[in-house]
């Protein structure tokens, strides 16, 4: 990636995280976290561990897009995936700031097109394994809670909801996804023209990408199941931070409800993926759903704020790497013209 855009994409990413620390009460901030313990440095050190299985499933994606099998340095894809979560966390939209980042890093070693896809399949992925997460949580519910009539209401709505997003899902990997999505964005009134002209220009692009996805549906079963089967099992082992959080207050806690816990929470936010950092929306989801476990309001406020500034670290390391990669690329071109 040029290195312009690496400045681009950091300063974007500094300026929004400076914006989200200056939101934060500091003295919530810091007795929250003298009274979370050693058990917040077990929190900070999950995501860690959790990246692995997203960067593997982006892993196997690149691989099985082709005969020829790229020459990808995993822990290299780690940092340019970590980096994408970080700018993804501090963007309106979420999308709108790690995918067009990844694509251009990962754009030198592949080619664009084969970028473009593996990015945007890894999304699918992504979001898909959230549909299905939310699905399973619904069923966890009915086995481990009593619902009364309009919590059944609500189940019912987020499961014909889940549904339809699954549906939607397997379309898009069947036919691919690209020309949907644009078909779909040059419908919104102000950038009409300008989607249109991009359509036409780069329709046969568009086409090759969509190619590209529904091969690893359609060609390698294998892959498709493993790419999803690794995101799911990420999205439920990501309910131990929670886990540990609540460790602090109750030591008794199992991990179902926290499964639970987890499951409203990001459906409730992601309803609201348009605010940066996901704002509010993430808190009230852990007040409303830890209540409906019969835990306290203040349970929800401690367990957001953990999670808070864990994102917030995330974000800063994820940035940070984005430098580090400049300053990586930077050395190997003048340890390249050396050589010559």
């Amino acid at each position: 990636m040029k290195k312009k855009y690496q400045n681009a994409f950091f300063v974007f990413g500094i300026v929004v995280l400076i914006i989200m620390i200056t939101q934060l009460d500091f003295k919530q901030v810091w007795d929250g976290l003298q009274h979370a313990g050693y058990w917040f440095f077990a929190v900070v050190a999950l995501w860690a561990f959790l990246y692995i299985f997203n960067t593997a499933t982006w892993y196997i994606i690149i691989r099985s897009g082709s005969d020829e099998k790229p020459k990808i340095n995993f822990w290299w894809l780690y940092k340019i995936t970590v980096s994408g979560f970080a700018l993804n966390y501090a963007t309106p939209g979420g999308l709108m700031g790690g995918e067009p980042y990844r694509v251009m890093s990962l754009s030198p070693k592949i080619g664009t097109e084969r970028a473009s896809s593996s990015v945007i399949l890894y999304a699918m992925t992504h979001i898909f394994s959230h549909f299905l997460f939310w699905l399973l949580s619904i069923l966890l519910f009915l086995l481990t809670e009593k619902a009364n009539f309009v919590t059944g209401i609500v189940l019912a709505l987020s499961g014909a909801f889940c549904i339809l997003g699954v549906w939607f899902f397997i379309k898009g990997y069947q036919k691919g996804m690209a020309v949907r999505i644009m078909n779909l964005i040059k419908h919104i009134p102000g950038i009409k023209k300008r989607s249109r002209n991009f359509i036409d220009k780069h329709k046969e692009q568009l086409d090759t990408i969509d190619r590209q996805i529904a091969a690893l549906h359609r060609q390698n079963k294998k892959s498709f199941v493993s790419a999803v089967m690794l995101e799911l099992v990420c999205r439920f082992l990501s309910a131990f931070e929670i886990l540990f959080v609540l460790r602090v207050l109750t030591p008794d806690v199992s991990f179902a409800p926290c499964v639970l816990i987890l499951a409203f929470t990001s459906l409730f936010a992601n309803l609201l993926f348009f605010i940066p950092l996901q704002l509010g929306g993430r808190e009230g989801g852990f007040i409303m759903s830890t209540a409906s476990l019969a835990m306290s309001a203040s349970a929800g406020i401690f367990v957001a704020l953990i999670v808070r500034i864990r994102e917030l670290i995330w974000t800063a390391i994820g940035l940070l790497l984005i430098k580090l990669e400049k300053k990586n690329t930077g050395e190997a071109v003048s340890e390249k013209i050396k050589q010559q």
